[in-house]
């Protein structure tokens, strides 16, 4: 059963990891945006649509992770041999 603890550690370690990552790196990319519309109001169409692509690129990142992390959890390729090995 040690196998499968591990395997919940490090899905909730790598969703831990990869939403701490896409948060502080959206934070930033709003950041820069509103400072930049600031700065020069008749940009802000472009880079209102510049942010929104960016988000989009970041948020990819966090459904990787999770896609990664549920197939750790629920597809794992070393689940029969694992049960095999603890039978023993």
């Amino acid at each position: 059963m040690e196998f499968f603890a591990w395997c919940m550690m490090a899905a909730g370690i790598g969703m831990g990891l990869g939403s701490f990552g896409t948060g502080i790196g959206q934070g930033l990319a709003i950041k820069s945006a509103c400072e930049g519309v600031a700065r020069n109001p008749g940009a802000s169409g472009k880079i209102l649509t510049t942010m929104m692509i960016g988000l989009a690129m970041i948020e990819s990142l966090a459904i990787y992770v999770f896609v990664v992390a549920m197939i750790i959890l629920f597809a794992n390729p070393f689940t029969e041999q694992v049960v095999q090995l603890l039978a023993k």
